[in-house]
């Protein structure tokens, strides 16, 4: 069962899209209003769902057809890093200069027991499918970083699972890692979506594939698979360290770290094309465009809506 959010006479829907594939509007304003309601029943938001909704009339549109919002206004976005092999390797290839097989203080990280955790954005910085994401104008190096994103509520439990798209710096951050900032948070250099996976409805979230695609006019430049059973910390750990003396809100997006890094000669350039795909969530798309090309016009259009 998946939750959607999408845009419909000028007001945001939000709805459960069955493993069908039909989409049922539903009378919430967001996800966590359905699980408190859920919860005053004592059951989880997915059986309520799976009660109510035989009785009710889907709209007649695939998910796919709808104008898709993020499917939550997440006051926080959180990602953790080096949570993969292949993202070590990587940081290290920057951390020295293009040196393979280098080692650097990001082994330490990776094998360290507090993992690396980092403020990532705000709902008004992320964008959603079909959104624009934005290029940093002095960077020469960006790469998106597709990832699980863990959905958490205020006591930290994870209650869904959706997308992300971590736009990174890889020039940045290899020149500095106290960059790091810079080389991650932006203006739209986030977006999550299309859908949220319900928590009790995934059997194993260590058996998700992953795949990343960039599209350069119209071809195919870059294709890359994973699986989360390749990530080294488990989710539950590194939600521990964020809610550790911290105060979360519900709704919470936690990515979860990268295991697709395109290859080092790559990187984004306007109008490039991403879809990250994760098994039972869906596809989230968006392109990238320098920040000269987003203008007022497009700031419009792409705003983010609550």
């Amino acid at each position: 069962m998946r939750i959607i959010r999408y845009l419909e006479q000028g007001k945001a829907v939000m709805a459960a899209v069955t493993e069908e594939g039909s989409v049922y509007p539903l009378e919430f304003r967001d996800l966590f209003e359905l699980v408190q309601t859920a919860e005053k029943e004592g059951i989880t938001a997915a059986a309520w769902l799976e009660r109510e909704l035989p009785g009710r009339t889907a709209s007649g549109s695939s998910m796919e057809e709808q104008e898709l919002l993020v499917p939550i206004t997440a006051p926080e976005v959180w990602a953790a890093g080096v949570t993969y092999e292949r993202s070590r390797q990587a940081r290290n290839y920057e951390a020295t200069g293009g040196k393979l097989d280098a080692s650097t203080f990001y082994d330490k990280v990776y094998d360290a027991e507090r993992p690396e955790l980092f403020f990532k954005s705000t709902a008004a910085r992320t964008v959603g499918p079909g959104g624009t994401l934005c290029l940093r104008s002095d960077s020469a190096w960006q790469i998106p970083e597709p990832e699980l994103g863990l959905v958490i509520d205020r006591a930290g439990r994870i209650i869904g699972y959706t997308i992300g798209n971590d736009m990174s710096c890889r020039d940045i951050e290899g020149e500095n890692p106290l960059y790091l900032p810079q080389a991650k948070m932006w203006r739209r250099s986030c977006s999550i979506g299309p859908a949220i996976r319900l928590a009790d409805t995934v059997a194993d979230p260590y058996a998700l594939d992953i795949v990343c695609r960039i599209y350069r006019h119209g071809q195919k430049v870059v294709e890359g698979t994973a699986s989360t059973g390749q990530l080294k910390r488990r989710l539950e750990e590194l939600v521990s360290f964020l809610t550790r003396d911290n105060d979360i809100f519900d709704g919470t997006v936690l990515l979860t770290g990268t295991c697709i890094v395109p290859p080092n000669e790559f990187t984004l350039q306007d109008g490039d094309r991403i879809e990250i795909g994760i098994s039972g969530i869906g596809t989230l798309t968006n392109e990238v465009k320098t920040q000269e090309r987003m203008n007022n016009d497009d700031w419009k259009q792409q705003s983010h809506v609550s």
